[in-house]
């Protein structure tokens, strides 16, 4: 191959490349299904099909030889209909458990008694708003990252595991159980 029609080999390998290398739609196609107009990365047998400059093009007519196989039949399904799905990891978000959320309490409106568990995932922050600095305690100090500013209490939860976040409100300590995942 001559020393110019390589560049151009090259450069048309090159922005193909790039082009199928960028957006959502560069997926591959699964092998049961024949590939389609989209994008895809050239093989060689495209490459050589590439005419040189001043070279006769192949005819339209006859199609370029191509080695493809025939497509494998689809696996079996290894799951049968009686079987249950497996669970979600701990970490995601569940209707009983929020993600990595702030959890604002606001003290002045918020009934402490109806309050008696919460559960999220690692890197939760639960905002207390209303409280003077101190007097918010939690059991298990080595689970948690506690921040007092003007009145407001963060406790971020960085590790996994159960926390008690007592907070004291009119003469009483209530006590909140935090689940972490």
């Amino acid at each position: 191959m001559s020393r110019p029609s390589f560049r151009r080999v090259v450069v048309v390998l090159a922005a193909t490349v790039g082009v199928a290398a960028c957006g959502a739609d560069a997926v591959s196609p699964l092998p049961v299904q024949p590939p389609g107009p989209s994008l895809s990365t050239p093989t060689t047998s495209t490459i050589a099909t590439i005419p040189a400059p001043g070279t006769p093009s192949a005819s339209p007519s006859r199609p370029p030889p191509t080695s493809a196989r025939p497509a494998a039949p689809p696996p079996a399904p290894t799951r049968t209909r009686g079987t249950p799905r497996p669970t979600p990891p701990p970490t995601d978000a569940t209707p009983a458990c929020q993600g990595a959320v702030r959890y604002d309490l606001p003290l002045a409106e918020t009934e402490m008694e109806l309050l008696k568990s919460l559960c999220f995932a690692t890197g939760a922050v639960l905002r207390i708003q209303g409280i003077g600095p101190g007097l918010v305690t939690v059991d298990r100090p080595d689970l948690v990252s506690q921040h007092y500013e003007a009145g407001v209490v963060d406790i971020r939860f960085v590790r996994p595991g159960t926390v008690a976040v007592t907070i004291p409100k009119d003469g009483r300590e209530h006590t909140i159980t935090v689940v972490v995942r």
